[in-house]
């Protein structure tokens, strides 16, 4: 079985990783390599058992083929479906629905669009002209933080204090869908490395200095059990088996405030020599795992079924099978597919 190793401008993290792999998959012929590619006809067979990708968030050639590969019965983490179609406008909405605490969020109409997509005002008839700008800063409180709803490494991120820095910021945020947000004032800050969506390692940090602290006790029991308690949550929700969760502690409450991070910062010089040790032996034991026992449903979201609003892995909206005695043209068809859809779920 061989697992393989997607990144980019990565040089500590890949060549340790792929060593422990080796040495703790020996004895059950688990072998771990970097992914090679050169053109992916359809229907290629899976050459890989588990695929860890760290890098097909920026090379659409990469996700396309992660897409295939798991049609093919490859095991992707993370999930290449769910993380094309997640933003963090949505982690937010349904994070505050499952009871975590969540800043006050309001999405917002992008600025500007890329210059090769043809928008006009008569694109934009959907828009309200023109914004209220100071309700939506008393929705949220002043100051503020505008951000991407998407996207990640504090970029395009201002701290603003009234309208006037409110416009002249989202007035440079083009071509980018932003968020206005809650500012929490936090005195604590914790950035939890989280592994199979169970595992978590909450770890102090410097969001000013970017910095990882070795401090193992910076968190009371209490507020520890509750920021892993709310970060296996997220992680069942979104179906994230690899990624970074942060919360900002305000007055003893921690804040879930970043939280798609499919791709986290893994480089010994930046999370420090005792967290890149804790990170490569995580994610090796979670590869060999999944390699050895992996099922379809774990890299799938959970929201649906947490929520009570459908069936889990994104079978939302889907019919169920026909009521008894149904007629009407096509019933016999429609009967024989709902069978066949009562069986793959296990009806």
């Amino acid at each position: 079985m061989k697992i393989g190793l997607m990144c980019g401008r990565e040089f500590s993290f890949p060549p340790a990783f792929l060593e422990r792999v080796n040495q703790m998959g020996k004895t059950e012929g688990i072998t771990a390599e970097f992914v090679k590619l050169g053109g992916t006809p359809m229907g290629e067979p899976a050459e890989y058992r588990v695929i860890v990708d760290r890098i097909s968030h920026e090379v659409d050639y990469y996700r396309g083929y992660l897409k295939h590969a798991v049609l093919q019965g490859t095991y992707v983490i993370n999930n290449p479906f769910w993380w094309t179609a997640d933003d963090k406008f949505f982690n937010y909405s349904v994070m505050s629905k499952l009871g975590v605490a969540i800043p006050k969020t309001i999405l917002l109409p992008q600025k500007g669009y890329p210059a090769d997509v043809d928008i006009n005002s008569e694109s934009l008839r959907n828009l309200k002209y023109p914004m209220d700008w100071d309700g939506l800063l008393d929705y949220v409180g002043r100051p503020a933080i505008l951000k991407p709803f998407s996207g990640g490494g504090w970029k395009h991120v201002y701290k603003v204090n009234n309208r006037e820095e409110l416009i002249s910021a989202y007035d440079g945020t083009s071509p980018y869908c932003m968020t206005l947000q809650q500012f929490i004032n936090f005195d604590q800050y914790v950035r939890c490395f989280t592994f199979g969506k169970a595992e978590i390692i909450p770890v102090a940090y410097d969001p000013k200095e970017r910095k990882y602290l070795v401090i193992h006790d910076y968190l009371s029991a209490s507020l520890g059990d509750r920021i892993v308690h709310d970060a296996r949550t997220i992680n069942q929700a979104l179906g994230y088996e690899m990624n970074t969760i942060e919360f900002a502690v305000e007055n003893g409450v921690p804040y879930a405030i970043d939280f798609l991070n499919p791709a986290p910062d893994f480089e010994r010089d930046r999370i420090t020599e005792f967290y890149f040790n804790e990170v490569v032996a995580q994610m090796a034991k979670l590869v060999i795992d999944r390699a050895l026992h992996m099922s379809p449903s774990n890299p799938w979201p959970h929201w649906e079924e947490m929520l009570g609003i459908g069936r889990p892995n994104g079978f939302i909206g889907s019919p169920g099978p026909a009521p008894a005695g149904a007629a009407g043209h096509g019933a016999t068809a429609g009967s024989d597919a709902a069978s066949m859809q009562a069986k793959a779920w296990g009806a």
